[in-house]
């Protein structure tokens, strides 16, 4: 069933991970899809698996380059702002180059996507949905993620902001929250059963998330389905924030 057909989306991160399976998803459940990310070696591999997929790379972090590539992108009804980095490193050792990569690019530049498309968005008078990709470190504090949890706790904030000055334009804002998924990336950095384990003992179900878990919650909040859902912050965790 084709339930996205008729609309287009942007998603953001599109290169790896969450955001490749995303945009893969979304085409094939109709939607012309636009895959950004800052690696054209990737954008040609993902375009390669799906030739409909139009691909866009920039640099998110960089705000003119952006709004010059965004330029290009056509009418938008959904976006998945999914970028994002993870830069670890102790409380005591946080660098302000770390920092400052960190907020440009995971609440910084969500803020300035979802401006642009949104204001496309309420210029045509049509609804929307916007996911943003946060995590369950937003709300829990996690060794050595000063930056990233503070960065998506300001990201979950962003969210409900968006929602309630959006609403009025019937533009949804909502995001998920993942647990560790087993990412190609996630698999690497977690391997290690007694970090893994660590991790997996705060966690009920005592599993990580499969990217289809993440991807599913995204196409749900997208869609039809959760029309009367804005300013949410879906769980993805198997019961972590619950604790």
């Amino acid at each position: 069933m084709e339930r996205f057909s008729g609309r287009r989306a942007l998603v953001t991160g599109a290169g790896k991970g969450i955001g490749r399976a995303v945009a893969v998803a979304l085409n094939r459940a109709g939607a012309q899809v636009v895959a950004l990310s800052r690696t054209q070696a990737d954008l040609d591999n993902l375009q390669k698996e799906c030739p409909g997929i139009q691909i866009l790379c920039v640099d998110l972090a960089d705000w003119e380059a952006t709004e010059a590539a965004l330029s290009q992108v056509g009418d938008t009804d959904l976006l998945v702002n999914n970028a994002a980095v993870a830069l670890l490193q102790p409380f005591l050792e946080v660098t302000k180059e770390a920092f400052d990569r960190s907020f440009s690019v995971n609440v910084r530049a969500v803020l300035h996507v979802s401006k642009i498309v949104a204001q496309k968005m309420i210029a045509r008078g049509v609804p929307g949905a916007i996911v943003n990709v946060s995590s369950q470190a937003s709300q829990r504090a996690l060794t050595d993620h000063t930056v990233y949890c503070s960065t998506k706790s300001a990201l979950d904030m962003l969210t409900k902001s968006m929602a309630l000055e959006l609403g009025p334009h019937q533009i949804r804002v909502n995001s998920v929250n993942p647990t560790v998924v087993m990412t190609d990336m996630g698999r690497l950095n977690w391997t290690d059963p007694q970090k893994a384990g660590a991790m997996m003992s705060r966690i009920p179900m005592r599993k990580f998330a499969e990217v289809d878990d993440v991807v599913n919650g995204i196409l749900f909040l997208l869609s039809d389905q959760s029309n009367m859902t804005t300013g949410a912050m879906l769980p993805i965790d198997g019961g972590f924030l619950a604790c």
